[in-house]
């Protein structure tokens, strides 16, 4: 079993890395909607397909980020009665949403944008607004669809394997904390608080 939870974790390392990498493009479209502002009001220009690649690499962001996210358990969750099950009860929890809503949910993803991403290539796709994006920049974010199902169905893989590792009672060294073992930590920090006290050590 440590061997498959040593192959989690270098996919797991290789998802986060890889959402480390694309956040540098917020810092691009930052930089890129300034140029936009300053050429549209400034000097009178307007580049359309400047302007696209704004909403493109956005959604690059938001697409090859959600792996990196899972993976941090960064993601929005309603915790009413999670946090206080056992580390048992929290894999049985993570390894059936896994299994009923992750897993199909990604694999659907994954297998249903192969025909649409394959068409665009096959017809090589452009902008729709004129002095937009050319071939192949549509198609290769399109491509980014089956990409990101590829990398959520990996993250829900080892999520599984790490719930399972932990329902046969892995040691605690080989399998990673689970989701929600994060807030599980924080709220366990702060109640070993004196009334009065946060975490930073400062008073109310």
């Amino acid at each position: 079993m440590s061997f498959v939870l040593k192959i989690a974790g270098a996919v797991e390392r290789a998802i986060v890395r890889t959402g480390e990498a694309v956040a540098w493009l917020t810092f691009v479209m930052t930089v890129v909607t300034c140029l936009v502002a300053v050429m549209r009001y400034g000097l009178s220009l307007g580049w359309i397909w400047l302007q696209e690649t704004i909403t493109w690499m956005h959604a690059a962001v938001f697409l090859l980020a959600a792996g990196y996210t899972l993976a941090r358990d960064e993601h929005v969750r309603v915790d009413i009665f999670y946090r206080e099950m056992s580390p048992k009860r929290q894999a049985v929890v993570n390894l059936s949403g896994c299994a009923l809503f992750l897993l199909p949910l990604s694999a659907g993803l994954l297998l249903g944008s192969l025909e649409y991403v394959q068409t665009s290539w096959l017809i090589q796709e452009s902008s729709r607004e004129a002095g937009g994006l050319v071939y192949p920049f549509p198609s290769l974010l399109k491509t980014l669809l089956p990409v990101t199902g590829a990398i959520m169905t990996l993250q829900a893989l080892v999520i599984c394997t790490r719930s399972v590792a932990e329902l046969l009672g892995a040691p605690a060294h080989a399998a990673a904390p689970s989701p929600g073992a994060k807030a599980s930590r924080l709220r366990g920090g702060r109640d070993a608080l004196p009334p009065g006290e946060d975490q930073r050590g400062g008073g109310a």
